[in-house]
């Protein structure tokens, strides 16, 4: 399935985009040591290694099996961060999610994910969503939980101790 229409995904907040190579800076910006603790990567050393990654995110996004959307603010188009439906292709499709460490706290995360997990939920082939966070990442677990998040099972990852919920398909929004 690959995207053909432009996609834009509304909540009362905010946007969601697919990532564009206009996105870049503002994205590069915002990824530091502190942000990715709970990540299972880490900051690209540099512009030309993060336009690496980027460019790979452009082709999966057009190909429609890994979508990694911008978040913006709706009404100043601030960047906020990034969420992702990754494996988007298949009946299990992983989220990620991150904030701007300058915009922690005010519930962006929540609603990006939530937002999300609605507009994906659409699909009929879709079983459940697969949410891995890290243990000692609290806010989100409670992002997992807030959508009725199972917590399956535990792993050690290279940087933490991993939590996966499975995070049921959404009833559509009327």
């Amino acid at each position: 399935m690959a995207l053909v229409d432009p996609i834009e995904i509304q909540s009362s907040r905010i946007n969601l985009k697919p990532f564009t190579s206009n996105d870049a800076e503002e994205c590069y910006a915002c990824i530091t040591p502190s942000l990715t603790r709970y990540m299972s990567w880490d900051p690209p050393q540099d512009q030309a290694a993060f336009e690496l990654i980027w460019r790979v995110w452009l082709n999966t996004i057009k190909a429609g099996s890994d979508l990694n959307f911008v978040i913006r603010h709706k009404l100043n188009h601030e960047f906020l961060g990034l969420v992702g439906l990754h494996q988007s292709l298949g009946t299990t499709p992983e989220l990620g999610i991150w904030i701007r460490e300058d915009r922690h706290g005010f519930g962006y995360g929540k609603e990006a994910v939530t937002t999300i997990v609605h507009w994906a939920s659409t699909r009929n082939d879709l079983q459940h969503f697969i949410y891995p966070v890290a243990v000692e990442n609290h806010s989100s677990r409670q992002i997992a939980e807030s959508l009725n998040g199972l917590a399956i099972y535990c792993s050690q990852q290279p940087k933490y101790k991993s939590m996966t919920y499975h995070i049921p398909k959404s009833v559509k929004r009327t």
